[in-house]
């Protein structure tokens, strides 16, 4: 394998370093991008990259997708943003009224935005409280919801987004999520659902009225948490208990949406509907952008100015994501997403006969989670592995990150080629064969922090 040609990019970190905060930062390797385009990325000395990651499923259509580009140059040549807050643009409304008809619900719907999924989760806390006169709110252990207070309250996956930093948010109670992988008891989905759905029951009979609680937030599949897939059951007996006391539920498809799961969103692999859905990264292509989209009757009258933001709509923006959901419809991108999605899961599954440290894989359409462990029986997490494979997938030409400590993160944009995907796996089962045979320094692991 060539050494990579890193000069201009060392050289940048070194100066990242000196100038910018860690807190903001969760390094896997040294890559300095310059450009990308599709599904490759190239860095500052000119190496060439597949991307598993599409800057953390945010650019479901590829990078710099020749329409969007185009929707970009030309708002920003009529006008880059006039507060929406105070004024009225076309690019808006014209996002908003795509945002009602393609997310779930046969009913009228209204949108607000916001600059990211975090202020989306804290809109969304918001406009539930607001609507219901209650306080309560229910979220779930592993959740990841962002890092605004309303979004950090809601989280609970990492204990340096939340040390030295309370108090939160009150009346934000945390119940487990359905883990099949790693259960809590041996037995069946179904099972497992019902001891999960039961939690919350009696917490409602027990200590938290559930007259009192506004709403469900969940992430319909749970994705830093290592792409949780839950049950049906559970799903459909969570609207079920939300309709019996009242309370919104609410789908976090913050990271989920927009055709990565081989549906538009998440929730949609669960046959209910949601009260609200919180929409981010992959909203605006790249560009900052979010929205919560609700029941007409929960946003008709909230009144102003409860959620909102100078930038929030900005036209460029808008304009941006409008034309990201047109590739999407004219590209058939959902249904390619789930075609490729369950090509790399059955090629995958086929290296996790060779390679028993791949301990499951599991997912939906192009959001795939590859859980690396120790042994197959205890399932005890494999980070060290993780982290060496992502460090070495690089060095060989792909960008590949792992959350959970141990579940490779398989998100590319939505464009990617059968070409490009089998090159990536050729590349990755490279990296787990060196690993195996103790090629990998230790080295790496002062470098790798990962999520």
């Amino acid at each position: 394998m060539k050494p990579l040609n890193l000069e201009h990019c060392l050289r940048t970190v070194e100066a990242d370093k000196a100038v910018l905060c860690s807190a903001a930062r969760v390094p896997y390797y040294p890559l300095v991008v310059k450009k990308a385009r599709g599904s490759w990325v190239e860095d500052a000395d000119g190496n060439r990259y597949i991307d598993f990651l599409a800057s953390a499923a945010a650019v479901n259509v590829g990078h710099c997708h020749p329409k969007v580009v185009e929707a970009v140059r030309e708002q920003a040549e009529a006008f880059m943003s006039y507060t929406a807050v105070y004024m009225y643009h076309e690019p808006l409304v014209c996002l908003s009224e795509t945002l009602c008809r393609i997310t779930p619900g046969d009913f009228p719907k209204r949108v607000i935005y916001g600059l990211s999924g975090s202020d989306a989760n804290d809109g969304a806390i918001k406009l539930a409280r607001w609507t219901t006169g209650r306080s309560k709110i229910v979220a779930f252990q592993r959740s990841y919801h962002g890092s605004t207070y309303g979004a950090l309250s809601l989280s609970s996956l990492s204990l340096p987004m939340r040390r030295r930093m309370g108090p939160f948010l009150p009346e934000v109670y945390h119940f487990p999520y359905p883990d099949t992988f790693r259960p809590p008891f041996s037995g069946t989905d179904e099972d497992i659902a019902d001891y999960h759905l039961d939690l919350i029951r009696r917490a409602f009979a027990d200590y938290i009225p559930g007259e009192e609680v506004a709403a469900v937030i969940i992430e319909p599949i749970q994705g830093d948490a290592g792409i949780l897939v839950p049950p049906v059951s559970f799903m459909k007996g969570l609207r079920s208990l939300c309709d019996a006391h009242g309370i919104l539920l609410i789908a976090e498809e913050v990271q989920q949406g927009f055709g990565r799961t081989g549906k538009w969103f998440g929730i949609e692999h669960f046959g209910i509907v949601p009260d609200a859905v919180i929409l981010g990264k992959a909203l605006g292509s790249g560009l900052p952008l979010s929205a919560i989209v609700a029941r007409e009757d929960l946003m008709a009258d909230w009144d102003a100015p409860a959620h909102c933001f100078t930038h929030a709509g900005n036209a460029v923006c808008c304009a941006a994501a409008y034309a990201s959901v047109q590739v999407i419809e004219e590209e058939g991108l959902v249904a390619r997403s789930e075609e490729m999605g369950n090509y790399l899961m059955e090629r995958f599954r086929a290296l996790q006969d060779s390679y028993p440290l791949i301990g499951d894989v599991r997912g939906k359409g192009l959001s795939i989670g590859v859980d690396l462990v120790k042994d197959g029986k205890t399932r005890e997490r494999h980070g060290e592995a993780a982290a060496k494979i992502c460090y070495q997938a690089w060095q060989k030409g792909l960008l590949l990150s792992f959350f959970s400590g141990s579940v490779l993160r398989i998100q590319p944009p939505l464009v990617i080629t059968r070409e490009e995907a089998d090159r990536a796996l050729e590349i990755i089962e490279e990296a787990m064969r060196d690993f195996l045979a103790g090629r990998i320094s230790d080295e790496v692991l002062k470098t790798v922090k990962g999520w």
